[in-house]
C-alpha cells in the first residue's frame, strides 16, 4: 500500500505530505517513495500508535522527529517544537503524521500562515478540509489564538 493511500493523506507541497496513521507497510515504503524524514505528532501511548515506529523509520536512514501532542490539550510549546522541526528539515521531502491528520493539519496550517504567507482563511480551509476543530475544544481556541498571534489575513 502506497503512502498516498494513508488515512486523510494530503500533499501540501512538493516536499511536504501529511496524513493520519500510517501502517507498518507504508512506513517501510517511505524511503522507496523518496521521503527523507518523518515528523510524528501522535503520542506513543495512544491506542493508535505503531510500536517501533522510530526504528522502522530510522532503519531506512530517514530523519525522525517525535513531538507528542496531547489531543485534549494542544500547547504552544508543542507547536514551537513542530516549527523548529520543520525548519530543520527545510528542503527535505517529509511525511508529517498523527492519528487522523487533525493535529498535523492544524499545526501545519499555523506554520504555513506564519512562515509561508498563507492567509488565515487559507489556513482554516486547509484544516476544515480534513476536520471541524469547532467540534473539539480546546482546538478551536488554540487555532484561533495561534493564527491571530502573528498577523491577521
Amino acid at each position: 500500500m502506497s503512502v498516498d493511500e494513508a488515512f486523510n493523506y494530503r500533499k501540501v507541497s512538493e516536499t511536504t505530505c501529511t496524513a493520519g496513521l500510517l501502517s507498518e507497510e507504508q512506513l517501510c515504503a517511505l524511503k522507496q517513495e523518496g521521503y527523507q524524514s518523518v515528523i510524528n505528532l501522535l503520542p506513543d501511548d495512544s491506542e493508535y500508535a505503531l510500536q517501533g515506529e522510530r526504528e522502522l523509520v530510522e532503519r531506512q536512514g530517514l530523519g525522525y522527529a517525535y513531538i507528542p501532542v496531547d489531543f485534549n490539550a494542544p500547547q504552544e510549546q508543542d507547536y514551537m517544537a513542530f516549527e523548529r522541526a520543520l525548519i530543520a528539515r527545510r528542503g527535505e521531502k517529509m511525511m508529517i503524521h498523527c492519528a487522523a491528520n487533525y493535529r498535523v493539519s492544524a499545526f501545519y496550517a499555523i506554520y504555513a500562515h506564519r512562515n509561508l504567507d498563507w492567509p488565515a482563511r487559507k489556513a482554516r480551509e486547509h484544516i476544515t478540509s480534513i476536520w471541524d476543530p469547532a467540534a473539539y475544544q480546546p482546538w478551536e481556541a488554540f487555532i484561533s489564538r495561534m493564527l491571530s498571534a502573528n498577523r491577521t489575513a
